[in-house]
């Protein structure tokens, strides 16, 4: 699908809102939020990391998985991917106006915008095996749509008040080196692109692109060294692909350039293949990998991407998972 980019409301949501109260509302409504959201802070202030879950991993009615992220979860944090069968890059001005309200009642901040940005085949190489068997998220946008999207993402960005927008490194071909400084070169374009509006751009390793691994993200980092380029990094997608992300890969991460992490679990299976889990059911050694992120001072977004749907329907699957993650947190020695 070519993705064609819609124009912004001026205003929306808060600010919007604002616009029309007078100053006294203004100032006793800006003063009744900051109070209760200082009043949900305290409660969550020994916890090191932004914990969060990805919003449609629960549920595509955007409302009910907030309910559960904030009421039942206890958390303050969320990352948006695709609500209303539609991926969050496609959502109409009124609809991002419905969701920024949804998430202002809720209390919820937004840890990214979890964007398919580059998850694409790469022009001019032959078509990755990867190309047409991934979800995508509600998303299909081809190889000349990307530059578009990008400014999409900002904007979301800016419209959902947060910093980071995650991005991908296109289908993994089966042999990347002919391309792969064209590749950076464009991620760095983005990365600079991002930077004039103060965004941080975030590569997730993601086992279907051609950035899996820890040793492969490390190579990526070196190689684009601008300070908002930063790694989302998914100790999942690394042990999907056969990788020991933990202690393995990321002991060679420059540690001051993750920038966001996924959580969740894979078994690993003959012939290369492989099972989601719930987080603390697979081979990530999550404690591990927890108490490492806390040592190395990570105070980013963590965020459940449940992908495992054991437990019947994604709603379930996802509270097993979290409160798998919530166990591993605590064997860690940290209050989340």
């Amino acid at each position: 699908m070519q993705y064609t980019r819609r124009k912004m409301l001026a205003g929306l949501g808060l600010s919007g809102l604002a616009a029309a109260m007078s100053p006294l509302v203004k100032r006793a409504a800006a003063s009744s939020l900051m109070e209760s959201w200082a009043a949900a802070d305290a409660g969550t202030s020994l916890c090191p990391f932004r914990l969060a879950v990805i919003n449609d991993e629960i549920t595509q009615d955007f409302e009910k998985a907030c309910q559960i992220v904030s009421r039942d979860f206890g958390l303050q944090w969320i990352e948006l991917r695709s609500m209303w069968e539609k991926n969050v890059t496609e959502l109409d001005p009124k609809q991002v106006e419905d969701a920024r309200k949804i998430l202002a009642e809720h209390k919820l901040q937004v840890t990214d915008i979890a964007s398919p940005l580059f998850k694409t085949d790469w022009p001019g190489a032959p078509r990755s095996p990867q190309s047409q068997t991934r979800d995508q998220f509600h998303a299909d946008f081809d190889a000349s749509a990307q530059d578009k999207l990008l400014e999409r993402c900002i904007s979301l960005a800016q419209s959902f008040a947060t910093d980071k927008i995650r991005c991908f490194d296109y289908w993994r071909l089966d042999d990347q080196k002919p391309y792969r400084a064209a590749i950076n070169a464009k991620l760095q374009q983005a990365a600079e692109r991002c930077a004039r509006d103060n965004i941080i751009l975030l590569l997730e390793n993601e086992m279907s692109c051609n950035t899996a691994t820890g040793e492969e993200a490390a190579a990526v980092l070196k190689a684009i060294p601008n300070k908002n380029f930063m790694l989302n990094w998914d100790p999942g997608n690394a042990a999907a692909l056969g990788s020991v992300p933990y202690p393995g890969g990321y002991a060679l991460l420059p540690k001051d350039r993750i920038g966001h992490c996924h959580c969740k679990d894979v078994v690993n299976k003959p012939d290369h293949k492989y099972d989601w889990a719930p987080v603390g059911g697979g081979s990530v050694d999550w404690v591990g990998q927890l108490q490492a992120l806390q040592r190395d001072g990570f105070h980013y977004g963590l965020s459940l991407e449940t992908h495992w749907h054991g437990a019947g329907t994604p709603e379930a699957s996802t509270r097993v998972s979290m409160d798998g993650l919530k166990k591993a947190l605590i064997k860690a020695g940290l209050f989340c």
